[in-house]
């Protein structure tokens, strides 16, 4: 009862000083409203979070007359001075609160805090997506590539940044300091997106694998035990993985600034490397196979529409879902030809024609729409647990070819995947 009775202070004060911070006094005091705010907001359990939201949410809403009567005098008018009162009148007073709370001290972590709990609660409150969708507007903002700093992560870096890149490693996990210290020899390459209003705090990374040419499978890239390759045969920058370390930036695009800001620092310091590609987990595969392998209409080949029938027989012969499979012993090694076969044309089909709809491979959207080539399909890439539960081992190199890139990412906005030959002869 007295621990509910501190929630409902600490709630009360934290929407007053919303209120507050928006009114006239609050502009002339911002900074200390706005710390008024976000030292009680931070102490507010998950009940008294969901209110709050709420309260965000209902309380700050564009005046619906005030927005009709705007949008009617632009329609009338048809001027600058009208159309400039039409953007002040529909933008959301939520905007300017979060505006202001991010001037405070810690403000734009409290923000970034704020939007990851937010996301935790959209399914159960639709309510909340106006506000989310206000959260997302201002951080794509604040966060604009051109804010942001490149730093390469070495060896020398500070022991706790190097901490959090192990703890934020999240496609092909770090084991312990040895592995961190072989990902960061000098035939491989870490770099990191920085905001200055959080020092310290990797937003986004990627790790880069310098080799003689494209690989096709990820062992040799992650083992620790691996020896240094030589300067001398770098011919290719292989990006392995890309690692996201704020939740609460999620929808805000960074990765593409990233990967081409990276391909362009290696270029000026290594002219020798011609080819830029990536080793890609298909983490969509495998439940797409169990869910029947169905694609879009209209995008096959009488030809290709057979082919992919008798893989999707080849495939549903055992009568098992893809767990059933692997508890019973299956492995890529073991796999017969026509199995290879079939999966391999499934991957494929999968890639280029699933990929550009909702719900296709996340990975494959993500560098197919930053203008990469669906260049290669490997056969037991990765062998390891996450591997083969969620793509039967199989992973895939995505081309970048800096002269294409732009072209690429038009095409695939109107759903046309850029594919090489190889890729052609799967299907």
């Amino acid at each position: 009862m007295l621990e509910r009775f501190i929630q409902n202070k600490k709630l009360d004060v934290a929407k007053q000083s919303a209120k507050k911070l928006l009114s006239a006094r609050g502009e002339a005091n911002a900074q200390s409203m706005a710390v008024k705010l976000i030292e009680h907001y931070e102490h507010l359990d998950k009940r008294s979070q969901i209110e709050f939201f709420q309260f965000l949410s209902s309380q700050f809403n564009p005046d619906p007359t005030m927005v009709l009567d705007a949008a009617n005098r632009y329609n009338t008018e048809r001027n600058e001075a009208s159309l400039i009162d039409l953007f002040q009148t529909v933008e959301p007073p939520r905007q300017e609160l979060l505006r202001r709370v991010n001037r405070a001290p810690a403000g734009t972590a409290t923000i970034l805090k704020m939007r990851q709990t937010l996301l935790s609660y959209l399914k159960d409150h639709p309510s909340f997506r106006a506000t989310d969708a206000d959260m997302h507007h201002l951080l794509s903002s604040w966060f604009n590539p051109g804010f942001l700093e490149l730093h390469q992560i070495t060896w020398d870096s500070p022991a706790q940044l190097l901490e959090k890149i192990i703890a934020h490693e999240s496609v092909h996990a770090i084991d312990g300091w040895d592995d961190l210290r072989r990902r960061l020899q000098p035939d491989r390459r870490c770099f990191a997106f920085f905001h200055r209003q959080l020092p310290g705090e990797p937003l986004i990374f990627v790790e880069v694998a310098l080799v003689p040419g494209i690989s096709k499978d990820v062992s040799g890239l992650i083992n620790k035990h691996a020896p240094v390759g030589d300067p001398k045969s770098f011919k290719a920058a292989i990006f392995y993985s890309i690692s996201n370390c704020q939740p609460g930036l999620k929808g805000v695009s960074l990765g593409n600034f990233l990967i081409k800001r990276v391909a362009q620092k290696l270029i000026e310091e290594m002219p020798s490397l011609k080819t830029f590609c990536t080793l890609s987990p298909i983490p969509g595969l495998t439940q797409w196979l169990d869910a029947g392998a169905h694609l879009p209409e209209g995008r096959l080949t009488p030809a290709q529409i057979r082919k992919w029938q008798e893989a999707q027989k080849t495939l549903a012969a055992s009568g098992q879902t893809w767990a059933e499979r692997l508890k019973s012993g299956w492995h890529p090694e073991r796999s017969d030809d026509v199995e290879k076969t079939a999966l391999m044309r499934l991957c494929a089909l999968y890639l280029m024609h699933k990929t550009p709809d909702a719900g296709g491979d996340a990975v494959g959207k993500f560098h197919l729409s930053n203008g990469a080539t669906l260049h290669q399909i490997n056969w037991a890439a990765d062998l390891s647990k996450k591997g083969l539960q969620q793509s039967g081992g199989i992973m895939v190199n995505y081309l970048y070819e800096l002269g294409k890139v732009e072209e690429q990412h038009e095409a695939f906005s109107n759903k046309t995947v850029s594919f090489s030959r190889g890729i052609e002869k799967l299907v």
